[in-house]
């Protein structure tokens, strides 16, 4: 009997013939969904196979496999770089690798998924990189990273709500008392604050989750979040601080890889249905709580009580060096054991020395006001979610919440921990050498507009110097190190790749089943109804071609060349849908830098009539190119901006014979460079699928020829032309 994993008959050892399927997804779902099905398109043809490709891109899933697909596939290649739904796959070879490696190699994936692991389901995952040479090792720090990103996309919300909520209720209804500020407990602004606090208590719950669950799907949502509940709350280890965020973090990874261990547990068949909803969540949660709470529990506690003696005995050293350890420790962990360790032991010598407890305050704002004050100095370095996540901390941070700034501490640990504590110890050192006194257990700016500090200017300055420090800190190692999260992440080509496309759905909320915008883990849905309404909402937008190597793609258009030029646009004709006309397309670009070109290429645009203020062009253009590259690879680059100095959406297109550095994941110099611009009403769709429409054709070989060997502008629009 042949397994439905098994070649069909004449598909032996040398492989001709085989029928595959193939999925690409990256987290934004732009140009590399469509490079990578492009490029294993086409390698599918030249090695006699027939290959249908399912793109998972931002503008929705288009050539959607059939049940009928499926049935007769003999091998499953799945190039993403977010969780795509495996379940219809049962019982097909399926090999599962980074975006970049359906880009890089095709042909070699193609070899491999001959021998790939048959998937058996939840309860038996094919091997996520089991063929060892696909990823070239990069694949499980980007798999870490990405985890570490989609706890962090999870995790925001609740911070924001819970830290706001509380900052309102303590300015609108807190009073200054000697056991810091407290809202009457029969008062409205109770009840808000009480509110505030199940947002801020579940947030760590929330990062360890969601860790886990990018790490191994659903099963391990509930051993995630039970183990950051725990890691939270120290009373159940006997530690009067809990491990707070870094615990979460710890609590996430663990559960994560812990569930997938015991996916791997062979189970007889009956057992196998409820074993991701049973048998692995309670196993994995109570293991690790159990593990928590008596071998993790214990050193926490441990380490809780030996910095509290250690700090009892600095009292007597110098207020500058006190102040300076009492900063390091606030701006640490942010609410984990080092930092309720300082504020603890502040808080414990308010009535006896409140100079100590003033060091904490001006400590205590700190990290979110340095985080917050960066995405305003250099909002180009973050993107649309960090900058109103940056607005939130700074409100967080006059309030003395230093838990506003945990979403930047665990989406760059490496970049923005060192600089919190920096300017921690500044405004520690600084308000210890002034003698500031505050009265209050609470830190904060709040503090001393309550009248509870005493040296208010002193504590100000103290404020702000350290803020201002952890902000351009943050900024100079964001720069020296690369910009944006994926700086943090040594991703490998993976990685890479995603960075070419970073910040292109940055707006797009996550759900339990989609995806985060900078790690995802998708479902993979989708319905071929949904895409077409997506991918053509009216009649003139251009239509986004399916991707089938059973199909015609670009060789075929290529073997029609002559027939192509005829029906192509003349020189004054028009190109996706007029956004690219005879005036934006210039046949050599002066430049021969990035920052130059793109400048050239806005005023190219700025020659239409469509551009309202070229210098904002350009500025919007810089900030998505410090997300992370647009140069795509093979000798492509596609700046891109969604701002309202342009009044209508426009494409432009130039050459550079000599090629311009564009920090493109192969290392080729970019020769062929589109520029596009889209007002803010029309970012969502629109550029998407101009997008999807230029990576797909230029993927092939011929076609970037045929582009860079155009005579004149009249023969560029032509080839342009067959864009559609």
């Amino acid at each position: 009997m042949t397994s439905p994993a098994d070649p069909p008959n004449g598909a032996g050892a040398s492989g001709p013939g085989l029928k595959l399927l193939a999925v690409t997804a990256c987290p934004t779902g732009i140009a590399h969904t469509y490079m990578a099905a492009e490029k294993l398109a086409q390698a599918a043809e030249s090695l006699g196979h027939s290959m249908k490709v399912e793109t998972q891109g931002s503008i929705g899933a288009e050539n959607v496999l059939s049940d009928n697909d499926v049935s007769q596939a003999d091998g499953v290649i799945i190039a993403a770089d977010k969780d795509v739904d495996r379940s219809r796959f049962i019982g097909k070879r399926v090999l599962v690798v980074a975006v970049a490696d359906g880009i890089h190699r095709p042909e070699r994936l193609i070899e491999q998924v001959r021998n790939a692991p048959v998937y058996q389901g939840d309860g038996h995952e094919a091997e996520r990189g089991a063929a060892p040479a696909a990823s070239g090792g990069g694949k499980g720090r980007s798999v870490t990273y990405k985890a570490l990103m989609n706890g962090v996309s999870y995790m925001i919300p609740f911070v924001v709500v819970g830290g706001l909520l509380i900052a309102v209720s303590l300015a609108l209804g807190g009073d200054t008392t000697s056991k810091g500020i407290v809202i009457p407990d029969d008062s409205f602004w109770k009840t808000v604050n009480d509110i505030g606090s199940i947002g801020f208590e579940l947030m760590i719950p929330a990062l360890s989750g969601y860790i886990a669950y990018a790490i191994a799907d659903r099963p391990a949502l509930v051993p995630g979040m039970v183990g950051g509940w725990i890691a939270a709350h120290g009373e159940l280890y006997d530690s009067e601080a809990g491990a707070g965020f870094i615990g979460a973090i710890v609590t996430g990874f663990l559960a994560g890889y812990l569930v997938l261990w015991i996916k791997r547990v062979k189970v007889p068949k009956f057992v196998q249905p409820i074993m991701p909803i049973i048998v692995i969540p309670i196993v994995a949660t109570s293991a690790l709580g159990l593990f928590f709470i008596y071998v993790l529990g214990e050193p926490i506690s441990w380490v809780f009580e030996r910095l509290t003696d250690w700090l009892g005995g600095l009292t007597g050293t110098s207020a500058a060096l006190l102040g300076i350890i009492l900063g390091l420790m606030i701006a640490f962990d942010m609410g984990g054991p080092v930092n309720k360790t300082a504020f603890l032991f502040g808080a414990g010598l308010v009535s006896k020395n409140p100079e100590v407890m003033g060091a904490c305050a001006a400590a205590i704002p700190v990290p979110p006001l340095g985080q917050g004050l960066a995405t305003l100095l250099r909002r180009r370095m973050f993107d649309d979610q960090e900058r109103e996540t940056g607005l939130a901390a700074l409100f967080m941070g006059f309030f003395g919440i230093t838990e506003g700034a945990i979403p930047f501490a665990a989406a760059r640990p490496a970049r923005v921990i060192p600089a919190n504590m920096l300017g921690g110890a500044v405004a520690g050192a600084i308000a210890g050498v002034a003698s500031v006194e505050d009265n209050v257990p609470h830190g904060g700016p709040i503090v001393a507009v309550l009248g509870a500090v005493g040296g208010v200017p002193m504590f100000f300055v103290a404020v702000v110097v350290g803020t201002a420090v952890t902000a351009l800190v943050t900024i100079a190692l964001m720069s020296v190190g690369g910009v944006g999260r994926g700086a943090d992440a040594d991703a490998g080509a993976g990685g890479v790749a995603e960075a070419a496309v970073a910040g292109e759905a940055a707006s797009s909320a996550p759900s339990p089943a989609g995806a985060p915008v900078l790690a995802g883990v998708g479902s993979g849905g989708g319905t071929g109804a949904a895409s077409a309404a997506v991918a053509a909402p009216d009649a003139t937008a251009p239509k986004a071609a399916s991707v089938s190597a059973a199909e015609p793609r670009d060789g075929g258009k290529a073997e029609a060349a002559p027939e192509a030029a005829e029906a192509a646009p003349e020189a004054g004709g028009q190109v996706l849908s007029g956004y690219l006309t005879e005036q934006t397309v210039r046949e050599r670009l002066a430049a021969d830098g990035k920052d130059a070109a793109i400048r050239e290429m806005a005023e190219l645009l700025a020659a239409t009539g469509k551009v309202a203020d070229t210098a904002e062009l350009v500025r919007a253009a810089f900030a998505r190119e410090d997300q992370g590259t647009t140069g795509l690879g093979e000798e492509i680059a596609i700046p891109h901006a969604k701002t309202d100095a342009v009044t209508a959406p426009v494409v432009g297109f130039a050459r550079s014979p000599e090629g311009i550095e564009w920090g493109a994941p192969d290392g080729t110099k970019a020769r062929l460079v589109f520029m596009i611009a889209v007002p803010e009403a029309a970012a969502g769709d629109e550029h998407l699928r101009i997008l999807a429409l230029l990576s797909r054709k230029l993927m092939g070989a011929e076609f970037r020829e045929r582009l860079l060997g155009a005579a004149d502008v009249g023969a560029i629009l032509r080839v342009l032309g067959e864009i559609e």
